[in-house]
């Protein structure tokens, strides 16, 4: 380490005695500071990290050295440079920085004066999908997953940079507009006829038996269960096939292999598909009597083929959640179905028997039944009519695209009424006022078409087709128009272009664009903005990613009812951010969260019934509340089999409080944990960062992770960790139907220390920590709205109008909304330099 200081000092010298030419364009006063506090490390061929300040040029006009620049002013601001060992005064350190910042913010707000803030950005295949439905007047098309996956940037796969095209992805993107535009023009005279089906008894499951032995599915006649003598389905009596008061049971959720639908119906046609059935929540007993549930189950139906293998299947919940209640009612729910497609029953939260687990066997075994009764639905019939016709024929996407000119039009002057019809829809879908020149290319193509004898309506597709895949539908500029500024607000809160009401509004106008952007948030495309924006920020898009380790876990395995509402409450917590305007302190401390029965029983709350997600009230010392605590979250930054300080603690530096770790050095193993129980994650840590420089950086991020160890994979509470082989064994059967045995290992402590010397005792302290610090909350949010909006990362000359945003809601405590509407109404939104 001595030889280090000393060759670090000699190469100090040596650069303060030689021309510096590169740092021509650099104060004096900078160069000095360099040369006293930087190039001891970085010059020459051995410069630590790479980087060469001697080498490197002082020309901020380059985007690639004002970059290399802003990252170092950032380090210095950090204290992450010098490095620990090199002593920087204070003024020493506060007189780089006003040297160094302002020089960057006046080159990069130049470049923003002469190229603009950022370039202009493709819509990714989200935004593409909703503004074809708003469009095409199409609320149900699906084409999304026709498109390639679009590439991130800054969490984000909003920002332009990576929002490229390619030949591969323009020819998808012409396959998605073709097919959408075949899904609204209709070609028969007349809607398809709409049927009704009808069913009931043994009629209601395809076979006589579900996968997961007899308990999972029987028929039912007077409370008790019939054909039930043996594992083996036998047929029923003809009496009971035709027996009116016949039912079917269903105490089981979906897994695979499975297939629980009505036997005997397919969607002929696309469309909406009105379901209603009869049934009941009931309890199964021993010998399988049945008395009525004493709560509610809930369910909803997933789309899919009616097969026997549900592997390959493109499945989808549909119809939303319903709630069986005790005793015969009438349910009735709308479906969309393509041809061929049925309706299957998913009960949720109920047992999903899987074949056993060493696969030696090929048999299943149903859990016991819990005392008082395993919950289940019985039907009586189901009835599915449609599909729904739409109230005028064509329907409106048709006349989107053809007028009032009827199905199969074949006008007398084709010319006249492609370039009305072409003009019309341009006008309709473009992104502010079409060039003459370029609306009349579309038409030169459509006039090409007729000339080749195709038909009025496929010359109309092509031109529609090609209008669709253009940069005049297909990217987003920025705003420097009312029409502009309202594409870029709607794709902001509803991910897709503005209503008629909002382009036409005056968004210049202060309290204009306050009452849209109000519209927008209360409105129901809002949810839209909360998915996407959630999915991305906070990862929750991977939440299904990885299953958790079955041997430690084994209560977690399939349970989709968990998954889902985990999924619910973070979602609901952040709109409540934004719609109740909740001060910024509610993301990481709140005294509430949003629970339903499922999400109760895993947090250890006061139960609740159903499965509606509400704010609940928490009890004044509960660890809970806030983002960092919910078990999506909880999940998403455990490593897929047990908890890992290491990514949890990244991630809340990274993505709540806006100071992300650099990356790990390459060939650094990552810290696995000890399944067997024997050593704890602090153990393992200890070891891992016996180095110093590996030490050094794992102090930034692994107390905040420590915080969280008192929370397992999903969130549940945990003073203990399980292990498989050190510790209490605890064993039993879950709900798939497998023996398990895990330990109870060693205690868990959540105790540590932040880098900056703050301690806590717990994730409680943690919390309170980082609520004390909202400016940073609220900036780091700010921040990643901005990403998310306008596409551009924030940029150095941005950061002073950030700090007036903050500025503006520091005095009510930063609140969300109000943070959203700063935004809003800023220079980096509007597009003004």
């Amino acid at each position: 380490m001595r030889a280090f200081f000393i060759a670090a000092a000699l190469a100090h010298s040596m650069w303060l005695a030689a021309p510096v030419r590169l740092l021509a364009q650099a104060s004096p006063q900078l160069k000095t500071l360099i040369g006293k506090g930087c190039l001891g490390c970085h010059s020459g061929k051995s410069a630590k990290g790479g980087l060469d300040l001697a080498s490197l040029p002082f020309d901020l006009a380059s985007r690639a050295n004002r970059e290399r620049w802003t990252r170092i002013h950032d380090r210095i601001e950090k204290r992450e440079m010098p490095p620990e060992g090199f002593e920087l005064s204070p003024a020493a350190r506060a007189a780089m920085l006003r040297q160094l910042a302002p020089a960057i913010h006046q080159a990069d707000l130049a470049d923003v004066i002469r190229n603009g803030r950022g370039p202009m950005r493709r819509l990714n295949r989200d935004e593409y999908e909703q503004n074809l439905r708003d469009v095409l007047q199409l609320p149900n098309l699906d084409i999304r997953d026709m498109l390639p996956e679009d590439r991130e940037a800054h969490h984000f796969n909003k920002v332009s940079e990576t929002l490229d095209m390619s030949r591969v992805q323009l020819a998808a993107y012409l396959d998605a507009a073709e097919a959408a535009l075949r899904q609204a023009a209709a070609t028969a005279p007349a809607p398809p006829p709409v049927t009704k089906f009808h069913t009931s008894g043994r009629n209601l499951f395809p076979g006589i038996r579900s996968t997961g032995t007899r308990h999972s599915m029987f028929f039912i006649k007077d409370n008790k269960g019939v054909n039930v003598e043996s594992e083996r389905a036998m047929p029923l009596s003809k009496e009971l096939e035709q027996d009116p008061s016949l039912e079917m049971g269903l105490f089981r959720s979906p897994g695979w292999p499975y297939g629980a639908f009505p036997r005997g119906f397919a969607a002929k046609h696309d469309g909406q598909y009105l379901v209603r059935f009869s049934a009941r929540a009931v309890l199964q007993h021993p010998g399988f009597q049945l008395s009525d549930a004493k709560h509610n189950v809930p369910m909803t139906f997933r789309s899919r083929r009616p097969t026997n293998h549900d592997i390959a299947e493109d499945m989808k919940s549909v119809g939303g959640i319903l709630e069986i209640q005790p005793g015969a009612h009438v349910y009735e729910t709308t479906v969309p179905l393509v041809a061929g497609q049925t309706v299957e029953y998913g009960l949720l939260g109920l047992p999903v028997p899987q074949v056993d687990a060493e696969g030696k066997t090929g048999s299943y075994r149903y859990p016991p039944l819990p005392a008082g009764g395993q919950p289940g639905v019985a039907f009586h019939w189901i009835e599915i009519e449609g599909p729904i016709p739409p109230p005028v024929w064509p329907p409106p996407s048709h006349r989107v695209l053809f007028d009032d000119l009827g199905v199969n039009p074949a006008p007398s002057d084709p010319r006249q009424e492609a370039s009305r019809l072409i003009r019309r829809f341009i006008t309709l879908a473009a992104r502010g006022p079409a060039p003459k020149e370029a609306v009349r290319k579309f038409e030169q193509l459509i006039e090409a078409r007729l000339d080749h004898d195709e038909t009025f309506v496929e010359a109309m597709l092509a031109g529609y087709q090609a209008f669709l895949c253009s940069d005049l539908f297909l990217y987003l500029r920025e705003p420097h128009t009312g029409f502009a500024i309202a594409d870029r607000l709607s794709h902001f809160l509803a991910n897709t272009r503005p209503s008629a009401e909002l382009a036409a509004s005056r968004l210049t106008n202060p309290e204009t664009l306050r009452n849209e952007t109000d519209r927008l948030i209360d409105g129901s495309g809002f949810e839209r903005f909360v998915r996407s924006f959630t999915g991305y920020w906070l990862n929750l898009r991977h939440l299904r990613r990885d299953d958790p380790d079955k041997r430690l876990y084994p209560e977690y395995q399939l349970d989709e009812y968990l998954i889902d509402s985990l999924e619910r409450e973070t979602l609901g917590h952040f709109t409540a951010m934004v719609r109740d305007n909740l001060p910024i302190r509610y993301l990481v401390q709140a005294d509430f969260v949003y629970a339903n029965e499922r999400l109760a029983k895993h947090y250890e709350l006061e139960p609740l019934r159903g499965s509606a997600i509400r704010r609940v009230p928490l009890p004044k010392d509960s660890p809970l509340g806030g983002l960092l605590t919910q078990g999506a979250i909880l999940k998403i930054t455990a490593n897929g089999t047990s908890t890992s300080p290491v990514l949890r603690g990244a991630w809340i530096m990274d993505r709540i409080l806006g100071e992300p770790p650099p990356p790990p050095p390459p060939g650094i193993p990552a810290v696995e944990p000890d399944i067997r129980g024997a050593k704890t994650i602090r153990d393992l840590l200890a070891l891992h960062t016996k180095s110093r420089t590996c030490a050094a950086c794992h102090a930034k991020f692994d107390p905040a992770g420590l915080a969280l160890e008192n929370f397992d994979v999903l969130g549940r509470w945990r003073t203990h960790y399980r292990g498989t082989t050190e510790g209490e064994r605890v064993g039993g059967i879950d709900h798939t139907g497998h023996d398990y045995v895990y330990t109870i290992a060693g205690p868990v402590d959540a105790s540590g220390t932040l880098a900056d010397g703050r301690s806590f005792r717990d994730v409680r302290e943690l919390k309170a920590i980082f609520a004390s610090n909202p400016r940073q909350l609220a900036r780091n949010l700010l921040r990643q709205l901005t990403v998310y909006a306008t596409g551009t990362p924030v940029r150095f000359s941005d950061r002073a109008e950030i700090e007036r945003m903050l500025d503006r809601c520091a005095a009510d405590g930063y609140r969300t909304r109000d943070l959203i509407h700063a935004l809003v109404r800023s220079k980096v939104f509007l597009g003004e330099s």
